[in-house]
């Protein structure tokens, strides 16, 4: 009986709240919002690069040096890159075969052809060889043909690397200019 005591003061209780009289707020709001506005935006980007390419050079058994490059101005980039023979490498690379070949005057030969090696055989009194002759005999016939030593070949050559990187220096440079 309790119980049901319990419940109907609950009943009542609620029944009154539910019954009471809504709270009615009334609110009047005007607003004018005038927006005059001037949006700007700026992107900031890093300049264009030319980026040189990387030349492989692992390899331990090859005679060559890589040479990479670029230029870069604000309309145009260029990059290049070449692979440049090492001749010295080259000679020490083919004596050393000839001479595991036992072709030892062979091999004399082949580093006969640096002048500096050429002048050392020379002090040392033991010329190199001239055309399957060595010893005397093969300084007679250097003596005879003097503008066969390495060294005059070498000059002429200098000579002519000398002009035809000049040539190519200037034809790049005028490249350039006419792209600037």
């Amino acid at each position: 009986m309790q119980k049901l005591l319990t419940i109907l003061t609950i009943m009542m209780l609620t029944m009154g709240i539910a019954i009471a009289d809504p709270i009615v707020t009334e609110s009047t709001s005007n607003s004018t919002v005038t927006t005059n506005g001037k949006n700007e935006t700026t992107v900031k980007s890093p300049p264009p690069s030319a980026i040189s390419p990387s030349i492989n050079s692992s390899n331990s058994d090859l005679c060559t040096v890589g040479v990479a490059g670029a230029v870069q101005t604000q309309i145009l980039g260029i990059s290049g890159g070449a692979t440049v023979r090492d001749m010295n490498c080259e000679r020490l690379k083919n004596a050393k075969t000839l001479y595991d070949m036992g072709m030892k005057v062979a091999a004399v030969s082949v580093m006969c052809g640096d002048p500096r090696v050429f002048d050392a055989m020379q002090m040392a009194g033991t010329p190199c060889p001239f055309m399957g002759k060595i010893g005397a005999e093969a300084q007679a016939l250097w003596d005879k043909n003097p503008e066969l030593k390495p060294e005059n070949i070498e000059q002429e050559q200098r000579r002519n690397d000398q002009l035809e990187g000049a040539v190519k220096g200037a034809s790049a440079l005028g490249i350039l200019l006419l792209l600037l």
